[in-house]
């Protein structure tokens, strides 16, 4: 630890109380996206989507980092966090936050928007509540469509508990038997395969009349679960049915590879997702309050989970399924469409068929000789851009080669499509599908498959690594010469996340940019010990140490009579090397703005500390998801983008790539976009040193500014 001349009493930045808990962090985001379904200002059927996405992140939290710390306490793992906490502390800290913050979202779902629903036409409704005509068509659609589906199990010594699957909602029916009266319990399986909610048949939806209408039903229906519970006889003939509770199970899910044991990469992933479908270890039970006690006791005894891992769940259990309301018809109860522009100096690009793109006098290459170009999604179109880039290539008699790294994509992909035809017009092509990407190894694995059997060259990445780096370098001859141009970007190849991530993607001709490329795909694909590279920043290889040295190149300017600035602009701030270095640079007077979306474990405003560090993240209608990072270098500014956070995972254990962006005019683009950011005062939150956060508002002589709305309205102009 370095003294700053400054400094008057020695400070040891590696004190745990400087820095914010990785976990506690994390809910703080989620905690900001559940706010954006509280907000009056986000449109209603917007609100449902952010409770969902609220669950949905807190289902993949539990799978993954609440699965992960109880390892930790079974394996008795010793070692602090930054902050200082065990991980039975952590678990302890992350429980207290968790409780309330659900309950809230339940609450907020009963008492507030499913009222707010009813006043638009939109009913949903509880079975006890129907009429018997709509009773009579719901027992009817049980039997055509439900029913046969459906297993019940029992539960007794002769059929052991059964397993439970993973994010699975269930009923646990408690039966008697009407010749011994002997109470017995069931399982009975809410199948994932229907509709979890079942719409009423216009001629059926008369409401019943405690229920205030207010304009014509748009949608009106009930809970899977409810149907199945109200026709429970069908499944147990004979007896008298008791009582039926609700109840859902999260397990931990996280793959567990030996990757240097394994003779064959691909199977081995493919037997530890069999081990996932059958499952890990439950970390949550989710159950009514109104679930006896006796009943609860069984299924904590059967799950081997202790009653701190039960969460009271009043209501509906599974909000992530709200999504399906987005579909509802009700334009005006919804964000504005938004359709993604054709960047500017692309559009006589896409005036002609991907085939034809040859016999027009300016085709995706030539447009690349003249300039980089720099595109901004969902802003900019991906399937004009990124994807025709793929799609000329495929198709280009001139192109020799096509490699690109494939990390995430869609299930009906144009991107791998296009690979394949490449490679059946002859082109070299070589993909490396990440196969370890979390929650999406079996579509890669299915991807995979299709474009060897196509006569892809496949690669799954090096061994202890993910290939999280997001390239394309394409190969070309031009008359005498062989020429390479790049896509180097910081959001997957997934054309539809694409409308709803912000990301950022450079497009390159520049000749040390191919040669890099070259190298790095050579690292991926063969043997090498590649140490340097001319323009690009990669993990593990350079990318921590040369961000180390920026920022110390910030702290001598400063040092030096000059102006000090940093910008960066990431997903998540975990790395403390990285962290103390900022505090440093903070301390010799450096000016920094951070934008960190969700986690982040660096504490602003503190005394002599980071008080020249500030943290804004920013929870909109996109998720944002581009990385930027700008160091003022004394007025001649370096801007970058790339793949990477600043987390140990993304440093030391992924393979990432992080480019500087030399067209001057296109840093200069990335700077307005950082500017924008840091005037947002609609969707941005401010970092307090106590780890909480606080919204930003206008003040009574402001105007309202959503950086996301005014990169919109930028768009439209150039369109």
């Amino acid at each position: 630890m370095r003294r700053r001349k400054q400094a008057t009493v020695e400070i040891n930045l590696n004190d745990p109380q400087y820095y914010l808990n990785r976990e506690l962090s994390w809910i703080e985001f989620n905690s900001r996206v559940l706010h954006e379904a509280f907000d009056p200002r986000t449109p209603l059927l917007e609100r449902l989507k952010f409770l969902a996405i609220f669950s949905s992140n807190l289902d993949e939290y539990f799978m993954v980092r609440i699965g992960a710390l109880k390892e930790q306490i079974e394996a008795q793992v010793r070692k602090l966090s930054p902050d200082g906490r065990t991980p039975q502390e952590q678990l302890n800290l992350i429980n207290d936050r968790l409780r309330p913050l659900v309950a809230k979202q339940h609450r907020h779902f009963e008492e507030a928007l499913r009222p707010q629903l009813s006043a638009q036409g939109v009913y949903l409704l509880d079975y006890i509540d129907l009429n018997q005509e709509q009773r009579a068509y719901l027992h009817q659609y049980f039997e055509e469509k439900v029913f046969p589906v459906l297993t019940p199990l029992a539960i007794d010594p002769g059929h052991p508990f059964p397993y439970i699957s993973n994010l699975s909602l269930n009923l646990a029916v408690v039966i008697k038997d009407p010749v011994d009266d002997e109470e017995l319990y069931a399982r009975v399986k809410v199948p994932k395969v229907l509709p979890r909610f079942i719409p009423l048949p216009i001629e059926t939806q008369d409401l019943p009349t405690s229920i205030a209408k207010s304009r014509a039903t748009v949608w009106a229906g009930v809970p899977l679960e409810q149907v199945i519970a109200h026709n429970l006889e069908a499944l147990f003939p004979g007896m008298n049915i008791q009582e039926y509770h609700p109840f859902r199970i999260t397990r931990n899910a996280d793959l567990e590879v030996e990757e240097d044991e394994a003779d064959d990469l691909m199977s081995a992933i493919e037997e530890e997702l069999r081990k996932r479908r059958f499952g890990g270890s439950a970390v949550r039970l989710e159950v009514n309050p109104s679930m006896p006690e006796q009943l609860r006791s069984m299924l904590i005894e059967e799950m081997e989970i202790s009653s701190e891992d039960v969460y009271e769940i009043e209501g509906l259990l599974c909000l992530r399924d709200l999504f399906m309301f987005g579909g509802l018809p009700l334009p005006e109860l919804k964000d504005p469409p938004w359709s993604p522009i054709t960047h500017p100096k692309l559009k006589r690009v896409n005036e002609v068929p991907v085939q034809e793109a040859l016999t027009h006098d300016e085709n995706f290459f030539s447009v690349m000789r003249k300039q980089d170009l720099l595109v901004h999604h969902p802003y900019h179109s991906f399937s004009r851009s990124v994807q025709r880039f793929i799609e000329e290539a495929a198709h280009d008699p001139n192109v020799l080669a096509i490699k690109m790294t494939l990390y995430r994509t869609s299930g009906d992909s144009p991107i791998v499509q296009a690979l394949i035809a490449a490679a059946e017009n002859g082109v070299q092509v070589a993909a490396l599908v990440e196969l370890k990407a979390r929650f999406d190894e079996e579509n890669n694995i299915n991807w995979a498959k299709k474009l060897e059997s196509a006569g892809v060259h496949v690669v799954y990445g090096l061994v202890g690594l993910k290939t999280h780096t997001k390239l394309v370098l394409v190969v070309r001859r031009e008359e005498d010469r062989i020429k390479r141009y790049v896509h180097i970007g910081t959001g997957n190849y997934n054309p539809k996340t694409a409308r709803l991530y912000t990301d950022l993607g450079v497009f390159s001709c520049r000749e040390e940019l191919g040669a890099d490329l070259t190298d790095l795909f050579n690292y991926l694909t063969g043997y090498s010990r590649q140490q340097s590279y001319r323009r690009l920043l990669v993990a593990p290889v350079n990318l921590r140490d040369r961000m180390l040295a920026y920022i110390e190149r910030e702290i001598e300017h400063q040092q030096n009579g000059g102006q000090g600035r940093i910008v960066a602009k990431m997903n998540a701030l975990v790395d403390p090397r990285l962290i103390m270095a900022l505090y440093e640079a903070s301390q010799a007077g450096v000016q920094i703005d951070l934008i960190v979306r969700g986690i982040c474990c660096l504490r602003p405003g503190l005394p002599e500390i980071s008080e020249n560090i500030r943290v804004i993240s920013i929870v909109g209608r996109f998720l944002e998801h581009a990385r930027i990072f700008y160091f003022n270098n004394n007025g001649e500014p370096e801007v970058f983008i790339g793949s990477a956070d600043w987390m140990p995972r993304n440093l030391d254990r992924r393979v990432e790539a992080v480019v500087p962006v030399e067209e001057p005019s296109l840093a200069q683009d990335l700077q307005e976009i950082l500017g924008i950011m840091l005037a947002d005062n609609r969707h941005a939150w401010d970092l307090q040193s106590d780890g909480k956060y606080v919204q930003r508002k206008p003040q009574a002589d402001q105007a309202e500014q959503s950086s996301q709305q005014i990169f919109m309205d930028m768009a439209q102009k150039q369109s």
